[in-house]
């Protein structure tokens, strides 16, 4: 039975590796393979991804206020047409439904490919290596381009990167930062959609997840005292991974994980080759 001291430290992992641009996914091929540590399971890992999921909608809650209203606003169009306002958020419900595209193609279509990626840890270290390039080359970008500026191109390139995320070793949160400073936006812009571009995937994830617990009876063994200070515990310390992103984001200091994400991809590989 996992403890709640367990619980805890599982949810402080979630909520870092999340959002900090080093890919979750990434550490725990490499905590499974490298150091025998079984995987929580499908109920534990729903839970978690919950309470990260919170962390974003607290973090950006007048961004996904102001775009539940106008979402809202663009579906009473439709239903009865009128001169709609282009605002900002008119542009980025379009731009997040669009971004979204790419993403759902690529975990939909390419699923059993991504899934064998979580086998080897020596593909994950080359992703760490990559991810590493993308956060060097991420400060060295400096437009002014905003959310209500972008292009559908724009979107969807985004999107294609969060997609590729998908694969273990490959930062989401690095990804998409990326891709958002290539295309030309400014560092708050490219934070605001990078996150909130996530909140699909990140929820189709959670539902794609929380399927398999229905198909599955939930262990008895498993304390929900501990499971419930995962959650509490994964989403304090994603609100806190976030905040320390954006932060390092505006100081150009992001390519300080490129130098972690250099090393352990490095290591990984010479302990493979030993």
């Amino acid at each position: 039975m996992m403890t709640v001291l367990e619980g805890i430290l599982l949810g402080i992992f979630q909520g870092f590796t999340e959002f900090l641009p080093i890919s979750s996914s990434g550490h725990l091929v490499l905590l499974q393979e490298l150091m025998s540590i079984k995987s929580p399971g499908v109920f534990i890992e729903v839970s978690l991804h919950f309470g990260t999921l919170l962390s974003i909608l607290i973090v950006f809650r007048n961004d996904i206020y102001n775009l539940i209203i106008e979402f809202l606003k663009i579906l009473k169009g439709i239903f009865f047409p009128k001169n709609l306002k282009k605002n900002e958020y008119t542009v980025f419900v379009y731009m997040i439904i669009i971004g979204s595209i790419p993403t759902a193609i690529m975990g939909i279509f390419f699923e059993p490919l991504f899934k064998s990626a979580y086998e080897s840890s020596f593909f994950v270290s080359l992703m760490l290596l990559i991810t590493g390039l993308l956060l060097w080359y991420s400060d060295r970008f400096s437009g002014n381009k905003t959310v209500k500026e972008m292009s559908i191109l724009d979107a969807i390139f985004i999107g294609f990167f969060q997609g590729l995320a998908i694969n273990p070793g490959l930062s989401r949160s690095g990804s998409t930062i990326f891709a958002s400073l290539f295309r030309g936006m400014n560092k708050e812009s490219a934070t605001r959609f990078s996150f909130i571009l996530s909140i699909p995937a990140v929820l189709g994830a959670f539902l794609f997840e929380l399927k398999d617990i229905l198909k599955v009876n939930i262990e008895h063994n498993i304390s929900f005292l501990s499971v419930f200070c995962g959650v509490i515990s994964a989403f304090i310390s994603g609100y806190i991974a976030i905040n320390i992103l954006i932060n390092l984001l505006k100081r150009k200091k992001l390519h300080y994980f490129s130098y972690y994400c250099w090393v352990l991809g490095a290591l990984i590989i010479l302990l493979k080759m030993l």
